[in-house]
């Protein structure tokens, strides 16, 4: 039988063949186009060609090669721009997030330290040209967007990381702790209002707005943040690391209900705007917990069941977490509740909240928040704070936060009958602010309720109570069960 297959020499010829009349064909096509602009608007051309000999008479361009112009004009183009800015924000993350790991510190404190070099402060301050080529501000807008994007799954991953069965359990033990570690710092931030309003607030902003957002700022804990602070100095199975856990689930839970209310009131109009916005939000809240959860449930469990946990439950997750986030955007409540909620009530069949978590963060948390990171450092110009004054009302913002969130939580915790070494350790976890901190000013400066100068002055806040968690708890000897003087019985019976 002969062979039909060409032989090789054949298949060279065809191709050389193929491409030269292409090469030719093009090239007369062309050819014959550049004749048809030749004959269109020839007056004008007539016009700009003078005006260039008069241009070039003036000022002579210098020659520049065909790859000097690629370069030059892929290297500014909006989507070139962005993958460089990415490129640089997850280098220096990851860079920074290994230094603080060496050091004793959470990696993700060095994720944020990373953003705020990246900013005004640092790079803005020693290479000009080079932040501003970076980050040009025609670029902040979808850089912006991308960021809120990875803060939206990062929460939606905090919400899936609190257990609402062990909150349960234990919720009775923890509701005075958790309470007082927000009562007590609320209302010392609100007092604190009274005395940065004139300074410090917009002028538009209403003072009853700023002082209940001064005083959510001043009651979060940070829980992704605490949860892995216990988890690097094995404290999580302690009663100490259980206690803490559940205090400050309880007080996100509180905290991001309370702070839905505080932006309902900053975005009404008036008192029946802020009542439609916090009963939409309530009613919203309600279905999520009794109506989709338990639906949810049984859909998970069948998609388990039939062994489709892959592809299309990520899509139908993904799908869910942005209809949430959505809700509660266009509610006026910010699109992270929705988020954090749509995580709450994500089912635990079958570890499916550890397979969508891990599939979330290999993206999210390497790949986006380092975004937010950057965005927020972007924002936050330290040289802001040029006078005495400004330090001093930054070092007082600070006295207060640690004040009331360490001090409330550390004697709620000593009434609740623990050791003062171990109340002092609880306050301590409680007053980590971290990242969560960073996302409620964020969107206090979005609203408008924040000034440049302050949200400054918070950030530095939520840097110094984080950073300051590990020396604290070193300092009080608080390492593993055996260092602490708590002991299982006293914490159920508290």
């Amino acid at each position: 039988m002969p062979n039909s297959t060409p032989s090789r020499p054949r298949n060279h010829l065809y191709y050389i063949v193929l491409i030269a009349i292409f090469a030719l064909g093009l090239w007369l096509i062309l050819l014959k186009g550049s004749g048809l602009e030749s004959r269109r608007g020839t007056a004008s051309q007539q016009s700009t060609t003078a005006s260039k000999s008069v241009v070039s008479q003036n000022v002579a361009a210098p020659p520049q090669s065909i790859l000097g112009r690629l370069l030059r004009t892929g290297a500014t183009s909006p989507l070139s721009i962005l993958l460089l800015q990415i490129i640089v924000i997850i280098v220096a993350a990851r860079s920074c997030a290994a230094i603080f790991r060496r050091i004793g510190q959470p990696p993700v404190m060095g994720e944020i330290v990373a953003g705020l070099l990246l900013g005004p402060s640092v790079l803005g301050q020693l290479a000009p040209s080079v932040m501003a080529f970076l980050f040009p501000a025609t670029s902040l807008g979808t850089l912006g967007v991308l960021s809120q994007l990875g803060v939206v799954l990062f929460m939606f991953v905090v919400g899936m990381e609190l257990d609402v069965e062990h909150l349960r359990r234990r919720a009775t033990a923890a509701i005075v702790v958790s309470h007082t570690s927000i009562v007590v710092p609320f209302l010392l931030g609100a007092a604190l209002a009274l005395f940065l309003y004139e300074a410090l607030a917009p002028a538009s902003v209403r003072f009853v707005s700023f002082a209940l957002f001064l005083g959510i700022a001043m009651s979060i804990t940070a829980f992704p943040v605490l949860a892995r602070i216990l988890e690097d100095r094995r404290l999580q199975d302690t009663p100490l690391g259980s206690m803490a856990i559940t205090c400050a689930a309880v007080d996100d839970v509180t905290a991001w209900c309370g702070l839905a209310v505080v932006i309902a009131i900053a975005n009404s109009t008036g008192v029946s705007g802020a009542l439609m916005a916090i009963g939409l939000t309530l009613c919203f809240i309600a279905i999520m917990l009794f109506l989709i959860r338990p639906r949810l449930n049984r859909f998970v469990a069948l998609r388990v069941a039939q062994s489709r946990q892959t592809k299309s439950l990520l899509a139908v997750v993904l799908a869910f977490v942005f209809a949430c986030a959505w809700l509660t955007e266009s509610i006026g409540i910010h699109a992270l509740f929705g988020a954090f909620l749509a995580g709450v009530v994500m089912p635990s069949v079958a570890g499916v909240r550890s397979f969508v978590k891990e599939k979330f963060e290999a993206f999210g948390s390497v790949a986006l928040l380092p975004l937010f990171f950057a965005f927020t450092g972007l924002r936050t110009e330290i040289r802001l704070l040029n006078d005495w004054l400004g330090w001093v009302m930054c070092l007082a913002i600070v006295v207060v936060a640690v004040a009331g969130k360490l001090g409330g939580s550390m004697l709620a915790a000593r009434w609740a009958h623990l050791s003062w070494r171990d109340s002092f350790g609880l306050g301590v976890l409680m007053n980590t602010r971290g990242l969560v901190e960073l996302v409620v000013l964020n969107i206090g400066y979005d609203l408008g309720i924040l000034s440049a100068r302050i949200f400054v002055m918070l950030v530095i806040t939520a840097l110094a109570t984080t950073l300051m968690t590990a020396p604290l708890l070193s300092l009080a000897k608080i390492k593993n069960l055996d260092a602490m003087g708590l002991s299982r019985g006293t914490n159920d019976g508290c």
